[in-house]
């Protein structure tokens, strides 16, 4: 996909956010999460990520269950960690019923244990 489709793509999702990644874009947005800055519907590379925090290399996606056993997923997330990002992938039920939870797992990520 051309650069500038790609970003109109994502200024797109950005304005039309799922319910799911509004939930989880109010635990990340404004350095809310101990400083990280994080960024939200951003392309990298040929893809645009859900959540991305630079600084960490860490990307965190959200997905439904059309993902389940998807062999572009592994594509993708092997492109991210030949480039030496981690990859979060969370179900949009565990961001729904088990955000505690999945705040844990992107602070573990983080290196900040359950210190948020």
């Amino acid at each position: 996909m051309p650069e500038d489709l790609m970003r109109d793509r994502a200024r797109t999702m950005r304005r039309e956010p799922t319910e799911v990644e509004r939930r989880l874009w109010q635990i990340l947005r404004g350095r809310r999460l101990s400083g990280f800055k994080f960024r939200r519907q951003m392309p990298l590379g040929p893809y645009i990520v859900d959540f991305v925090c630079l600084a960490q290399k860490l990307v965190i996606e959200v997905d439904g269950g059309q993902h389940a056993d998807d062999a572009r997923d592994m594509i993708r997330d092997a492109w991210f960690r030949s480039r030496g990002f981690r990859v979060l992938r969370f179900w949009n039920a565990e961001v729904m019923g088990n955000s505690d939870g999945v705040l844990h797992a992107i602070a573990e990520a983080l290196g900040l244990g359950w210190t948020v």
